[in-house]
């Protein structure tokens, strides 16, 4: 049970609010991080091709409007036309560098081209092959768009062994055109954010997850309080309280779960009273006859004895039987005792009808069974020390049970006075309180010779003594035990006698919560 108790526990420790809010934040965050990176692998170079292509035919438009004669100079009138360099607008380069793309334009009649950057020899060559058809990368091209005056495609270059996306086609005014921009720049860019994820990621999602236990504790505390608190009101302990202060309606469910808590136990009190009044109720009809004839009968064997003595005494006071004060004295003693001998008996008979008949219902409450002990103990410290007997009791902490206090101290008094009646050789008296699962044990030993085997399971019975002549020196009735079987029966507890190796041992038990 305790393994299955302790399983449960820790499952549940598992499956805390404050773990199912840090390992959904931390997720989410971890979801997010990936989901960035993924995207970025998958979707970035098809979403940069795409930009580049509405930049390549933004460049394209560029060109075509461009007039080549206003950007060449001549290095020296006297030479070649062929001698000639390009000066191109400002514009046009920060766009060329900033968008990270290389143009070509070739004169259809002379194939002169014209190429930024101008010591571009491979894209010169590029240019030509494809105007004339002689290159092989434009024949594996992958082609993306395709219009009217140019082509956008996806080429592998030999030369640069890099893949490039390109814009060729030829102007109206038949001028060849190459625009290209390299793909290995956005590879890397993707390489480079991705890894940059994985390590920011990895710090925000402990950083986060950190701040989120500190928050996620604060916030789960007096929940936590407030389940331990339901949960010990499952078993019927009623002592928790809500101590937290939240600062908000948790704290508002806190006072009522206090609230509950007291009206539950005084209200559970009433119906462990009620409860018992109804099983009483239902077998009060059947027992009273029964219990009628055998009181009637217990009664007239009982009182016959000290009755036949104050009558035998008393004729023979009146007879003048002695006229020594000594003996007369003798004589009233023996009345007297026996009548109050016949008082006791009848004050415990009508008490035990009481019980027995039902009439007398147990009135449940919360009681505190180590002080109570301490009160019978101390009311019957003169009897104790008469009989020097060493008498141990070591609880000192309350232990609570549920019980009617009168007749448990009632129960407990009988036990006591039970034992210093029979202790013997060591003269030892020990009382325990032993707590089992839902139940408390109260246990009354005291050294001495066992109770014979064939008369334990009598001992409860009224009028039945073990030993007749000891019973009757101290003046016992054989009633006291059968008192203690009607309250605990009353109380529906349990009850016993045990021999031990040294002595003999009385017992009861009561109920730790009020619904067992």
């Amino acid at each position: 049970m305790s393994q299955k108790n302790t399983g449960s526990a820790g499952e549940a420790r598992l499956h805390s609010l404050k773990n199912q809010i840090t390992v959904t934040f931390i997720g989410l965050l971890f979801l997010s991080i990936l989901a960035i990176t993924v995207i970025n692998h998958v979707f970035l170079e098809r979403y940069y091709i795409s930009r580049k292509t509405d930049f390549l035919l933004g460049a394209k438009d560029s060109l075509e409007k461009m007039d080549i004669s206003t950007l060449i100079h001549y290095d020296d009138y006297d030479s070649y036309e062929e001698d000639f360099s390009l000066s191109y607008p400002d514009a046009m380069q920060r766009d060329s560098s900033r968008q990270n793309y290389t143009w070509v334009m070739m004169e259809p009649e002379n194939a002169n081209t014209y190429c930024y950057p101008d010591n571009d020899l491979v894209l010169r060559s590029k240019i030509f092959g494809y105007a004339f058809g002689v290159d092989e990368d434009r024949a594996n091209a992958r082609v993306l768009e395709e219009y009217s005056d140019c082509v956008v495609q996806l080429s592998y270059d030999r030369f640069s062994e890099m893949d490039y996306l390109e814009c060729w086609g030829q102007f109206e005014n038949g001028y060849y055109f190459l625009i290209r921009t390299p793909l290995e720049s956005i590879r890397e860019s993707a390489s480079i954010s991705n890894t940059f994820y994985v390590f920011v990621g990895t710090a925000i999602i402990i950083l986060s997850g950190i701040i989120i236990w500190l928050v996620t504790e604060k916030i789960t505390k007096p929940i936590r309080e407030l389940t331990e608190q339901s949960r010990k009101m499952s078993r019927l302990d009623f002592d928790a309280r809500y101590t937290s202060h939240a600062h908000n309606e948790i704290d508002e469910l806190g006072a009522n779960f206090n609230h509950m808590s007291a009206q539950l136990e005084s209200t559970i009190s009433e119906l462990k009273t009620a409860n018992i009044e109804l099983q009483r109720d239902i077998a009060d009809k059947i027992k009273v006859d029964e219990m009628r004839k055998e009181f009637l009968d217990n009664v007239s064997h009982e009182l016959k004895t000290p009755i036949a003595l104050i009558q035998g005494y008393a004729e023979g006071l009146k007879d003048g039987i002695t006229d020594d004060p000594e003996s007369m004295d003798f004589y009233c003693d023996v009345i007297l005792d026996e009548s109050v001998k016949m008082n006791r008996l009848v004050k415990d008979l009508l008490a035990l009808n009481q019980l027995e008949s039902g009439r007398d219902a147990p009135e449940m409450e919360r009681v505190d069974v180590t002080g109570l002990i301490r009160g019978v103990l101390s009311s019957m410290e003169i009897m104790i020390s008469q009989q020097h007997v060493t008498l141990l009791f070591d609880q000192e902490e309350p232990v609570y049970a549920w019980a009617d206090e009168f007749k448990t101290e009632e129960v407990v008094t009988n036990y006591v006075s039970n034992a210093l009646h029979h202790v013997s050789g060591e003269n030892r008296i020990e009382i325990r309180i032993l707590p089992e699962e839902d139940k408390l044990r109260v246990t009354v030993f005291n050294t001495g010779s066992p109770v014979p085997k064939e008369d334990l399971p009598n001992l409860w019975n009224k009028f039945y003594k073990v030993d007749k002549a000891h019973t009757r020196e101290y003046g016992g009735s054989g009633i006291g035990l059968s008192i203690v079987k009607a309250i605990m029966e009353g109380m529906h507890q349990e009850y016993g006698v045990r021999n031990l190796e040294n002595g003999v041992e009385f017992w009861f038990t009561l109920d730790r919560n009020s619904m067992s």
